[in-house]
């Protein structure tokens, strides 16, 4: 069986992987900076900077749900994708808990969703450095998939047990919506880990 290894679990997103994880029987173990807030019982407690190679040797799979908000933090949207492309195994995967600010508005790829009039300046930084590391990521010597969530990305959203896989380009449902819950991502997540599909490519989640 793989080993999987969420990496600042103790976020959101990480948290509601590592319960999909674990609801399916799978060996996790969770790498935090400070007390485990997850359901995992196998435990690092480091920095995700200061996790090595040794510490990461064992595990076929590693989610890295790393965020930061902070300006003088967004570049290592980058560098925490450097630093980990670097301590992965040789065959293990990473896959990368990413945005939906950088998904391109259509087949061209001229034009991402953070470029558009209705896009909050507000969260414009943090889009603009998530796709900076997306393409860092592209660039690097390690088997990456890049999960992007909608538009609408739903903290407390319920799980319809239910999404549609799309590409790098943003897609919508019947109705014009872009939306998702974190719940319902990690659904996908976790489905992607396990599948074997979608080897060094960005992908979109949405209802």
């Amino acid at each position: 069986m793989n080993k999987f290894l969420v990496v600042a679990a103790n976020g959101k997103a990480g948290q509601k992987i590592v319960t999909e994880l674990m609801a399916r029987g799978l060996d996790v173990t969770v790498a935090v900076r400070q007390a485990n807030k997850t359901q995992a019982s196998q435990v690092i407690i480091k920095d995700l900077f200061d996790l090595t190679a040794a510490d990461v040797s064992n595990f076929d799979v590693v989610i890295d749900a790393f965020g930061a908000w902070a300006p003088e933090a967004l570049p290592q949207h980058t560098s925490s994708l450097e630093h980990l492309a670097a301590i992965l195994a040789p065959n293990a995967r990473l896959l990368v808990v990413g945005g939906a600010g950088s998904l391109y508005l259509d087949a061209s790829h001229t034009a991402a969703l953070k470029d558009s009039d209705g896009f909050p300046e507000a969260f414009k930084p943090l889009a603009s450095a998530m796709g900076e590391g997306l393409a860092r990521l592209r660039t690097l010597d390690v088997d990456w998939t890049y999960l992007s969530p909608a538009a609408d990305f739903v903290v407390d959203g319920e799980k319809k047990g239910h999404y549609v896989i799309e590409g790098e380009v943003l897609t919508t449902d019947d109705k014009g919506v872009s939306q998702l819950s974190y719940a319902d991502y990690a659904t996908a997540v976790v489905d992607i880990a396990t599948s074997g599909r979608y080897h060094r490519e960005r992908v979109s989640v949405r209802w």
